[in-house]
């Protein structure tokens, strides 16, 4: 099989319409798949879904400060990772909205996952012509699991960025790989932000910079020996500024930190790790896997991911090896100006994906995370969505019947059955990831319920005239950004002691206050600990239960 622009006849149904000419059937389909998953994620937000969480709430404190120019911050508050990008670009919208909310804070990573949908179509159309193809890849990014649509829409740092980037650094490194002429030095400088932009955000994407990065040094170093390496290297350091200046001011390592969160001071099995790594992590990171869990016919995908890892590198390599090193030719006027791609390109482009996705898949395994907290730890694996394209190529092309054995080939894949088996596999991949967003979006009237009670919550503490309170971890956080900082809270743990404050200005400012309540979930440790403390001392709390809660506050 030849990796590269399908040579078809010009056409409606053509991967590269005339100029002028009608959109088609596939083109209308896609359109309406992206209408579909941009519709699909409004309607989450609109039920409060995914979830939030008092970590997402942290970023939403940050960009409330920065939009009332208070704080500049350049990590994740409470740690020395993990850049801050999305308060800033949450900030704005809080500033023109008038005050911070859940909505106002998601809307930016809304507008990243739209990018990272048409980016992936755009880059699958320039590699392979195919537009049916395109809207296959469109179909299952527009599709959403709870973990995906956790990491695409939750801004707690990092995941919604990192897949927008990754694919825009795969459609500049084709671009530039190709020679397209026109805005070249901007297309370098670029590539080089982007790059230097997501090691301060997330080191998680680093696997597919390199693997772009040695495609780019491969097709383009003579260029990069000049201007366009002096600036690609200028706009890098530009992206990683707020990292490096960080380091240079406080030398710390911010190395040191991602380690630590990635387990490297815990410890777990090595049949955890791969469990987790190799089983439950591709299965959940991918969205083929209901909320929060697994079932044993969900974990297909586990299987066939070595598979199709293997199938992908190898055509990749086949076509790279054996293509010739022919230029770029501008297409007759494709869809958004997609212009054809040499084999050689493409091949290039798809095994540095597939290795990237090796990467990054070899790194959560080795990691104690992996074993120790699989479904969790399985959103480090998001960027392994920017690899779907790679992977799925030649079993569409099997499914079409692209890798028939060719008289006398014996080497070819193409046998009886090729076809039915790679057409299985996508009716598969469909299927379950099909089931798995219908799970995700079944949870959505119970996530808004859950969101009504803590909006009464609220509501309940400012009548109390209550400014300031002690409660829980998973609280504190959300439920200061809920009343813009009207309630201030301070962690403590189920018994009693102080908890992890990611923004201390909140502890300081709660115990300078002269009687803070105290805020628990019913049923909670804490408010079991909170009940004991009651009843051991009658009248020193007085007790104000709403639905899903209970708050304590001191006797006058």
């Amino acid at each position: 099989m030849t990796l590269g622009v399908r040579q078809q006849p010009r056409g409606a149904g053509s991967p590269h319409p005339r100029p002028g000419s009608r959109l088609g059937l596939v083109g209308w389909l896609t359109g309406l798949a992206v209408l579909v998953g941009v519709g699909y994620r409004l309607w989450l937000l609109g039920h409060a879904a995914p979830p939030t969480n008092s970590d997402e709430a942290a970023m939403g404190l940050a960009a409330l400060h920065i939009a009332r120019a208070e704080d500049f911050p350049v990590w994740f508050y409470g740690q020395q990772y993990m850049g801050a990008l999305e308060a800033y670009l949450a900030a704005p919208v809080f500033a023109l909205a008038g005050g911070p909310s859940l909505l106002g804070l998601r809307l930016p990573t809304l507008v990243l996952y739209v990018l990272f949908l048409l980016l992936a179509w755009r880059l699958t159309l320039r590699l392979t012509g195919d537009r049916w193809f395109g809207l296959l890849v469109v179909v299952l990014l527009a599709l959403g699991s709870d973990r995906v649509v956790k990491n695409q829409l939750i801004a707690g740092g990092g995941y919604p960025e990192m897949n927008a980037a990754g694919m825009a650094l795969a459609v500049l490194a084709v671009d530039l790989a190709t020679g397209r002429p026109g805005w070249r030095l901007t297309r370098w400088a670029a590539w080089g932000f982007l790059a230097g932009l997501m090691v301060w955000v997330d080191p998680l994407v680093l696997p597919y910079v390199v693997a772009l990065g040695a495609v780019l040094v491969g097709f383009c170093g003579r260029e990069l020996r000049g201007a366009a390496g002096a600036l690609l290297g200028a706009a890098a350091v530009l992206g990683a500024a707020p990292l490096l200046l960080d380091s240079l001011l406080t030398g710390r390592n911010p190395l040191n930190a991602v380690l630590a969160a990635s387990g490297a001071n815990a410890s777990a099995g090595w049949a955890d790790r791969l469990h987790g790594g190799l089983l439950l992590g591709p299965a959940l990171g991918m969205g083929f896997c209901g909320p929060g869990r697994c079932a044993t016919w969900q974990l297909w995908w586990a299987l066939a991911l070595p598979l199709l890892l293997a199938l992908a590198a190898a055509t990749a390599w086949h076509t790279l090896r054996r293509a010739p090193a022919d230029p770029a030719v501008p297409a007759a006027g494709g869809p958004g100006g997609v212009a054809q791609v040499p084999a050689r390109v493409a091949a290039a482009v798809w095994l540095a994906l597939v290795l990237a996705a090796v990467g990054t898949l070899g790194a959560y395994t080795v990691s104690s995370s992996a074993g120790l907290t699989p479904v969790e730890s399985s959103r480090y694996l998001s960027c392994l969505l920017i690899s779907l394209p790679a992977l799925l190529w030649p079993v569409w092309a099997a499914a079409r019947g692209g890798l028939r054995r060719s008289a006398g080939d014996r080497r070819g894949v193409g046998s009886a059955l090729a076809r039915p088996v790679a057409l299985a596999l996508l009716v598969a991949t469909l299927g379950t990831a099909g089931h798995a967003t219908w799970q995700a979006a079944r949870t959505a009237p119970a996530t808004r319920a859950a969101e009504a009670r803590h909006t009464e919550l609220v509501t309940t503490l400012r009548q109390l005239g209550v400014r300031h309170v002690r409660a829980g971890y998973w609280t504190c956080n959300r439920l200061t950004f809920a009343t813009s900082e009207q309630v201030v809270c301070a962690v403590v743990d189920d018994a009693l002691r102080p908890g992890f404050d990611r923004y201390p200005a909140y502890r300081r400012e709660v115990d300078g206050a002269a009687a803070p309540a105290w805020v628990a979930p019913t049923g909670s440790p804490l408010a079991y600990t909170l009940d004991e403390r009651l009843r051991a001392a009658p009248g020193s709390l007085d007790l104000v239960t709403i639905d899903g809660w209970r708050i304590y506050l001191p006797s006058a």
